[in-house]
């Protein structure tokens, strides 16, 4: 696995990135985390249940597919959560300013950071 703080400091090059982690959904501990402006280990915790709750769901729907990233439109921010598709209950939480950010840029720079940290 690549450096993950590393990893992380990249995604905060974008315009708008506020911060950044990649959690353990298992347990809802972070593996590392950038930024600032949110309480990360609380946000880390409380995204692994929405990460739990989709899975959940996607199964008692019988959905034979695998969740690519979630997001989450606040007021002025965006909170994408991807999920490491090759490391199975890792995923990555990005915190962005909406007004500063463009949210395609900000899905692709996840998509690469997941490889770095495949």
């Amino acid at each position: 696995m690549a450096n993950v703080n590393e990893s992380l400091k990249k995604l905060l090059e974008l315009d708008g990135a506020m911060c950044a982690a990649v959690v353990d959904a298992t347990s809802g501990m972070m593996l590392g985390s950038a930024g600032s402006g949110v309480d990360m280990e609380l946000a880390a915790a409380g995204n692994t249940e929405v990460v739990r709750a989709k899975l959940k769901t996607m199964k008692s729907l019988g959905l034979n597919d695998r969740i690519e990233d979630i997001l989450i439109t606040l007021g002025k921010q965006y909170h994408i959560i991807r999920l490491v598709a090759s490391k199975p209950g890792l995923f990555i939480y990005f915190v962005l300013d909406k007004s500063k950010s463009n949210l395609a840029s900000a899905r692709r720079a996840c998509a690469d950071i997941e490889a770095d940290v495949s």
